[in-house]
């Protein structure tokens, strides 16, 4: 994939993810992708595993994540960094930090998805 139609599906699953659009987020992912649980600790594997591991999440509390900066490794992979800001469901802040994320990519999609503080 070329820089530029990495950073549109980069942004596309964030923004994605922060409408809760979870079958927007999902068809840019791999069938079997292999996905932080960032939440309650470990990974999942697959679209259902995310697509529960995610209602779980937003029914507890309310994460936004905005991609500040996007950039290819050198092993091919590509590492964002983001602004987390998380709230409870009554609009408490839990968290505001920066992040990393580091994806790997498979014929376009998302093949997997690591944390890196």
């Amino acid at each position: 994939m070329d820089k530029d139609a990495i950073e549109n599906l980069i942004e596309k699953a964030y923004s994605a993810f922060n409408k809760r659009d979870i079958d927007g987020v999902l068809m840019l992912m791999d069938q079997e992708v292999h996905w932080p649980n960032g939440w309650e600790g470990g990974f999942v594997e697959g679209h259902q595993a995310v697509r529960d591991y995610w209602t779980r999440q937003w029914a507890e509390i309310n994460p936004i994540v905005l991609p500040v900066g996007i950039k290819q490794m050198r092993d091919g992979r590509v590492e964002v960094e983001v602004q987390q800001i998380v709230k409870d469901l009554k609009g408490n802040l839990l968290t505001d930090a920066k992040i990393k994320h580091v994806y790997t990519m498979k014929n376009g999609l998302i093949k997997a998805m690591e944390i890196v503080d």
